[in-house]
């Protein structure tokens, strides 16, 4: 499966297809949801995907590790990959090899590698959001140019996908965040603004408790519904990818939207337990998803095709 990727995507240099396999291993192991929607794309465009979420996966390793947070190891590696983007060597991490060579062969710019750098380095020293605009300052970095740097390769037919697509990063990440609210609390960090847990007279003392009391899950109720907001603003968006992209990113929706109903049928029990969406279900949207999307790749493929000269003998 991993060769045919390869292969169809025209990489041959040994050490790239090895950076690549790493960055597929990363992704099935770790994200689940975003390996399964990956495969619908067609197999030229699957490295790239796996080589962006390695890529976040392993800054994200340098500053949520329970046991040793280095956030000097995360500058002095986004340094080094910032440096090769420039022509400086090539780091011999495999997810910042397969990194640079899916940057350069997409033109993702280099802003979006550095605002995500930039979000990084801020869950290094920041355990809480005031505002929700300051929050999705956070969430720029950490989500909405994940989104964006994923846009070429999944070619959008109009400008007005850009917009969407920020919208659906940071759906995916308010819905990680508000499953998350209890393993956040154990690295100190709270992603639920401070208005918002005012607002419903929630402190970090009541959170700490692990016990969902009637105004947490207020709380909870009313995230949920303003991360359902992101996901409607950004679902049109799915229309305005190339036909061959839209399957994927319509399992991702559908899948990551589906956190938030997991979150409720736990009964907002999220300080103390993991709400997940079951295998049976991912499988029960992925795979007519996974025949649909075969379809218009054939349909892509024959539209591709040159058309024959009737005039020719």
């Amino acid at each position: 499966m991993t060769e045919q990727a390869l292969d169809a995507a025209k990489i041959g240099d040994q050490k790239l297809r090895a950076a690549y396999e790493a960055c597929r291993k990363v992704n099935a192991e770790h994200g689940k949801t975003y390996y399964l929607a990956s495969m619908l794309l067609p197999p030229a465009k699957r490295p790239y995907v796996w080589a962006l979420y390695a890529f976040a996966r392993s800054a994200d390793e340098f500053v949520d590790s329970l046991t040793a947070p280095d956030p000097a190891a995360l500058q002095a590696w986004g340094n080094e990959f910032l440096e090769a983007l420039s022509g400086g060597p090539v780091p011999q991490d495999p997810a910042a090899v397969a990194t640079l060579h899916t940057v350069r062969r997409w033109s993702i710019p280099r802003t979006h590698i550095e605002a995500f750098l930039e979000s990084m380095q801020m869950d290094a020293t920041i355990t809480g959001y005031q505002t929700y605009a300051d929050l999705e300052q956070y969430m720029y970095g950490s989500a909405a140019v994940i989104g964006l740097q994923m846009l070429p390769i999944l070619e959008p037919q109009t400008p007005e996908a850009t917009a969407r697509a920020r919208a659906l990063g940071e759906a995916f990440q308010m819905s990680n965040f508000i499953r998350d609210v209890g393993e956040d609390l154990q690295r100190g960090r709270v992603y639920l603004p401070q208005e918002d847990l005012d607002s419903f007279g929630v402190t970090r003392e009541a959170l700490n408790a692990r016990v969902v009391t009637p105004m947490i899950r207020e709380l909870l109720k009313f995230e949920i519904e303003r991360t359902r907001r992101l996901y409607a603003f950004a679902e049109p968006g799915i229309a305005m990818l190339h036909p061959t992209s839209q399957d994927c990113m319509r399992t991702a929706f559908t899948l990551y939207g589906e956190i938030l109903d997991a979150v409720e049928q736990i009964d907002y029990q999220v300080l103390t337990r993991r709400a997940s969406v079951s295998l049976p279900r991912r499988l029960s949207v992925a795979l007519p998803a996974a025949r649909r999307a075969k379809k218009a790749r054939k349909a892509d493929q024959q539209v591709a095709l040159p058309v024959e000269d009737p005039e020719r003998v």
